[in-house]
């Protein structure tokens, strides 16, 4: 009722709705498809951020990658990754000056690979690998897919949640070509309770977000975050974005009033408006866009 409502207010003729085919997506498999990624897939240098690995541990990382390579083992899941990088710690000297590895390094990586494990990123590293296609499909009418993935589990995951949007954005970032400023994007992200996914987020998951965001615009990807307020983004993201739709806040504490006025400081000055005021005083369906 409310949408007819506003609808009928606004004025326009001919409003519809119409149904959208729905692909529904879960790290855990339980409400919906499987989201995998392989080990090798991930790569060295993002699977060391993630684990937020010194240098010389990160070079480790880098050379399991290179024996992988070498032997032509794939490194599919977590078992995996675990089993070559003890065997290179195990048998360091008989492999070569190349392969000379810490024991206390090589343990130390093995129990930050233990915490992601009991997080959930175990389920999340397997085959079949989750390819961009699959979100980038249209039916026989040419409409696009709404893809729906599944986080109210996996938020209580924080590293598995970074493994999979560090994952995502970068095979985004690497794959889709240039094409420019389009008319409409072929892809578009809603990041729901965004204040969710910056806290306590890794700062390497902050700045992919940041260069995804200031670049991955040319690539045909829009990205929205959806908060109460826009000071649940960090400043480095926020400063990224050009398009702002603010609703109602309604400020009765002090914090809160403060929260108003940071609202209102992120759109540009119009001494026609108050937007203070504006922001406090919109209804149900008004919005404040920049």
């Amino acid at each position: 009722p409310k949408i007819d409502e506003r609808v009928k207010s606004i004025g326009i003729d001919g409003y519809t709705q119409y149904g959208y085919p729905v692909s529904f997506w879960d790290v855990f498999s339980e409400k919906g498809t499987a989201v995998r990624s392989t080990i090798s897939e991930m790569g060295p240098q993002l699977l060391s951020r993630l684990m937020e690995l010194n240098e010389a541990q990160e070079s480790i990382i880098t050379l399991v990658f290179e024996y992988a390579d070498q032997e032509g083992l794939l490194l599919v899941d977590l078992a995996d990754l675990r089993t070559t990088l003890e065997y290179l710690g195990e048998n360091t000297g008989s492999l070569g000056l190349n392969y000379s590895v810490s024991k206390a390094s090589v343990n130390a990586i093995l129990r930050r690979l233990l915490t992601l494990e009991r997080e959930g990123g175990d389920v999340f590293f397997g085959e079949p690998a989750l390819s961009l296609e699959d979100f980038m499909v249209t039916d026989r009418n040419g409409r696009g897919r709404i893809n729906i993935l599944a986080a109210d589990k996996l938020i209580n995951s924080p590293r598995v949640y970074s493994t999979f949007l560090l994952w995502l954005l970068s095979e985004l970032f690497e794959n889709l070509p240039e094409i420019g400023d389009p008319e409409q994007p072929v892809l578009v992200f809603f990041f729901d309770e965004a204040h969710l996914l910056f806290n306590s987020a890794p700062k390497s998951l902050i700045e992919k977000i940041e260069q995804v965001v200031r670049l991955i615009r040319s690539k045909g990807v829009g990205v929205y975050f959806i908060s109460q307020s826009p000071s649940d983004i960090p400043d480095t993201v926020l400063g990224q974005l050009g398009n702002r739709i603010q609703h109602a806040l309604r400020a009765y504490t002090p914090r809160e009033q403060k929260a108003v006025k940071v609202a209102a400081q992120s759109f540009r000055e119009n001494p026609k408006l108050d937007t203070v005021s504006v922001i406090s005083e919109l209804g149900v369906g008004e919005a404040l866009v920049s």
